[in-house]
C-alpha cells in the first residue's frame, strides 16, 4: 500500500539526462524565470558527486568563477527545470566523492581524461 503512495508521488525521470558520474566534465542547461521572461542558464563544471537514490537523487557540480572563486550547485536529477545535460569528457576517478578538488586549483586539480573505445 505505501509503495503504491510513494510511485504516484515520484517525478517522472528526464531523459535528457545521461548517465553522469564524478569526475565528468558537463553542461548543465537550466531554465531561469526572471520576472516573466523564462531563459536558458548555463552552469559548466566538474562533477564532484553524484547520488542516486530514486526521487532523492542529485548529483554536485563545480566550476571556478571570477578571480579564482570556487562555485558549488547541486543538481536534483529529476528536476523540471533542467533542460539538457551535456557530457563534454569523462575522467579517471578512484573515489565518490571528489571533495579534494575544492583545495586544489590549476594544474593540481586536473584529473585524467578517461578514453573508451
Amino acid at each position: 500500500m505505501s509503495d503504491e503512495i510513494l510511485r504516484s508521488v515520484e517525478a517522472g525521470v528526464n531523459t535528457d539526462i545521461p548517465q553522469i558520474n564524478p569526475g565528468d566534465v558537463v553542461s548543465v542547461y537550466l531554465r531561469i524565470l526572471e520576472g516573466t521572461t523564462e531563459r536558458t542558464q548555463e552552469f559548466r563544471g566538474t562533477v564532484l558527486r553524484a547520488r542516486k537514490g530514486g526521487n532523492n537523487a542529485n548529483f554536485t557540480v563545480r566550476r571556478i568563477a571570477s578571480n579564482g572563486i570556487g562555485v558549488e550547485r547541486t543538481f536534483l536529477l529529476n528536476s523540471p527545470r533542467i533542460e539538457r545535460v551535456v557530457v563534454h569528457r569523462h575522467s579517471h576517478v578512484r573515489r565518490a566523492n571528489l571533495n579534494f578538488l575544492r583545495e586544489r586549483t590549476g594544474k593540481r586539480a586536473r584529473l585524467k581524461q578517461k578514453f573508451t573505445q
